[in-house]
């Protein structure tokens, strides 16, 4: 399977999307279809032996909309020069649009207001109140300035569909076509013993409003997505290259891998590399929310995008394009704003039948007024009110525009999302599963105790250290690159080792000179029947100082112990401490031994401590914690929390570690502190909250909208709604929940001490 996702055009509301996805799933080897409303994109995941991006977007165009394919090479590519242009031109036809009908409805309100009131105003002119005249000022803005809403209507109506455009085009033609007969025909309705009124302004007045409103809506969609380009903002323009001793300044989009780069003091980094000449401190804030500058050397990692603050230095490009971080951040944060939460499922099932209902809703309107009352002026006003006030927009763009504001701060905050569904789950979590390396401590763990069985004569600790460091260098495990460290720091010879095994959540073997050597836990060494008792105590001190005691056995027997400490991360115990104030379960989860784990629990406030646990018995820990009823979410970064992290209910990944333990997550803290967890809550909380404030305007809205517009009150107080007013409360219901949404934008992390 592949997935691809193409840029829409052509939507006007929910229901386009509905359809749009409709026309996509039908084709032969699509597998799912996702249509946001809110970001105009569609996320396809298909089988390329049976279907292509062509036909998929033949399907779209064959379904009265456009599509194409977002290009993956360029972060950017989506906000080039070409697609801005295209949103100009846009926006400014709408603008006239909108002019042009707000003047010219303008003046037939005007002209219309004897009508409306029944008296007579004496500084408008009588030939405003000419019906021709307004006819005439009518037909431009019906058929220039709402060309679009009949155009769609006829598309939809081609499918056997019907979207917001359709309500529009019935209601304003509705009130259009009737009073071409008063305006023609005035004495057969004098004949009848009716007024020969019309209802100009009606059409033009709901056009241009719900044009105000379309205008309106455009620009806070813009606001929407102010994130994306907040970070594609970021991204140098040019790097400053060194080949053959000289300096070159080139377009970023030229760097290869491979090539050395000069930064100076101040200028942002291009893409990502390694420091190979001069140190400086770098303020990465911008992607990874870290407000202190931090410090960089030889062989330190530096982001593209990040600002040099101090010093110069040359560094070697690793990774260019579509491969740096901030490439990989807009692309996660666009497939995050592009997914659909969970929560909006309820809004799309109202969606697909809408529409119909409105229109069934406005003939029966129709038909109770004039045959029971016998009243067609009070039938038509109010058949109109129906169609015009009915509005799925504001209920497809509930949930998306919220998750596009939210996905975005969170990108601001260093906090990566991968959908929606994650997002919205991520409020409903009852339990939080930290693992302990790396994530609550610094996970760059130094050897701090080292105790042989025969003491240090012959120079016997001396040659123990050159063996241990020897078979630890094969192991990638934190543990052992602090064993080579140690053993590098005392200038010890390192020999070579032959058939090295890992044994997952135990420890390594191997052969140097013809001796098993053997380095793990104590649990190990008993299963080994490596005796122990001797270094006993020496063991129990080193774990009630929260340090990790590892034993080195010789062809079966124990010669020395190792103390290996790793330092909490000096936010941590105010971590957990927040997360426990807002109400949730903190679960250590370590293959460590119990007391050292406990140990360090204790020091940053952890009551709960799963240890001595293997890599492979993690993810059935999390398993069991599900089934107490809990929705689990599991923090770590190694390669042996991946099964875990994609077991939880949301797993989230400190970015600072491996490729895999992230691409099993949900929710990746690019700068690796915990704080990014409570920061993750609250911005989840924050989300579903104003979600459901939204879909609460949107469904009332419409609850309460389309009965006062049948005339529901009409009997009781005398109460009509105007279709005008219909019009206007329309086209601002989708700007209401834009405008909540943006709310969003003010969020910040809350401090809980």
């Amino acid at each position: 399977m592949e997935n691809t996702t193409l840029k829409l055009r052509g939507m006007s509301c929910a229901s386009c999307a509905r359809s749009i996805e409709e026309a996509i799933r039908e084709v032969n080897g699509v597998n799912e279809c996702i249509v946001n409303f809110g970001t105009e994109l569609a996320t396809v995941e298909y089988d390329p032996r049976k279907t292509d991006v062509t036909v998929i977007q033949q399907a779209v165009d064959e379904a009265g909309y456009s599509a194409r394919p977002l290009q993956e090479q360029n972060p950017a590519a989506q906000h080039d020069e070409a697609e801005k242009r295209r949103q100009s031109r846009e926006t400014n036809e709408l603008t006239r649009k909108v002019v042009v009908a707000s003047i010219l409805s303008g003046i037939i309100v005007i002209g219309s207001i004897p009508m409306m009131t029944g008296l007579h105003v004496p500084f408008i002119p009588m030939w405003l109140h000419d019906p021709w005249l307004q006819l005439v000022l009518t037909i431009p803005i019906q058929f220039w300035c709402g060309l679009s809403f009949y155009s769609n209507a006829w598309k939809a109506f081609k499918r056997h569909a019907a979207t917001m455009d359709t309500l529009v085009a019935l209601g304003t033609s509705t009130a259009f076509i009737y009073s071409l007969f008063p305006t023609f025909f005035p004495n057969f309705f004098i004949s009848q013993g009716l007024r020969p009124d019309v209802y100009y302004e009606a059409a033009a007045v709901i056009i241009a409003l719900i044009l105000v409103g379309k205008l309106l809506e455009s620009r806070a969609k813009k606001e929407t997505g102010v994130a994306i380009r907040k970070l594609i903002g970021l991204q140098a323009k040019t790097a400053c290259l060194i080949r053959n001793g000289q300096e070159i300044d080139i377009p970023i989009e030229e760097v290869q891998i491979g090539d050395v780069i000069l930064v100076r003091p101040g200028e942002k980094i291009p893409v990502d590399g390694e420091v190979i000449d001069g140190t400086s401190t770098i303020d990465e804030s911008m992607v990874t929310g870290e407000s202190v500058p931090v410090k960089k050397q030889s062989g330190s990692e530096v982001i593209g995008a990040t600002i040099n603050k101090t010093g110069s230095f040359k560094f070697k490009a690793t990774r260019v394009g579509k491969d740096t971080v901030l490439a990989q951040i807009v692309q996660l944060v666009q497939q995050a704003q592009g997914s659909r939460a969970p929560i909006q499922r309820l809004a799309d099932s109202v969606t697909g039948w809408f529409v119909p209902a409105v229109i069934a809703i406005a003939l029966l309107t129709f038909m109770i007024w004039f045959n029971i009352m016998g009243n067609l002026t009070l039938a038509l006003i109010t058949t109109v009110g129906v169609l015009i006030i009915a509005c799925p927009c504001a209920l497809g763009l509930a949930t998306p525009t919220s998750v596009m504001v939210g996905t975005g701060k969170g990108a601001e905050n260093g906090i990566l999302i991968k959908g929606a569904d994650s997002l919205e789950l991520a409020h409903k979590i009852k339990t939080i599963v930290l693992d302990k390396t790396g994530t609550i401590t610094q996970g760059k763990p130094t050897v701090t105790d080292f105790v042989t069985t025969n003491g240090t004569a012959n120079g016997n600790e001396i040659k123990l250290l050159q063996l241990a460091a020897s078979l630890e260098r094969n192991s990638e495990h934190p543990l052992a690159e602090a064993v080579v460290r140690y053993a590098q720091t005392q200038e010890v010879g390192l020999v070579s080792v032959e058939n090295f095994e890992a044994i997952a959540g135990s420890g390594v073997q191997g052969v140097v000179d013809n001796h098993l050597i053997q380095i793990g836990t104590q649990r190990w060494m008993s299963e080994l029947n490596v005796k122990t008792q001797v270094l006993e105590k020496e063991k129990e001190r080193l774990e009630y100082l929260g340090k990790t005691a590892i034993y080195i056995a010789i062809d079966g027997k124990l010669q020395g112990l190792m103390g290996i400490s790793d330092a909490v991360k000096p936010t941590s115990a105010q971590a957990v401490k927040a997360l426990q104030k807002l109400g949730l379960e903190v679960v250590m989860l370590t293959g460590d031994n119990r007391r050292t784990a406990e140990t360090i629990a204790k020091e940053v406030g952890i009551k709960r401590v799963l240890a001595e646990v293997r890599p492979d018995q993690k993810a059935d820990t999390v398993r069991k914690l599900q089934r107490e009823g809990k929705i689990v979410a599991m923090v770590g970064d190694g390669i042996n929390d991946a099964p875990a992290l994609a077991q939880a209910d949301v797993g989230i990944a400190i970015g600072t570690g491996t490729d895999v333990a992230i691409a099993a997550s949900d929710i990746t803290l690019i700068s690796g502190d915990l704080q990014g967890v409570v920061t993750a809550i609250q911005l989840s909380n924050a989300t579903i909250r104003n979600i459901r404030q939204n879909l609460f305007f949107a469904f009332i809205y419409n609850v309460a909208g389309i009965p006062i517009a049948a005339g529901i009150l009409f009997p009781i107080f005398g109460w009509l709604l105007n279709p005008i007013i219909a019009g206007a409360a329309m086209a601002f219901s989708s700007v209401s929940v834009l405008t909540n949404s943006l709310r969003l934008r003010n969020f910040r992390p809350k401090v809980i001490a």
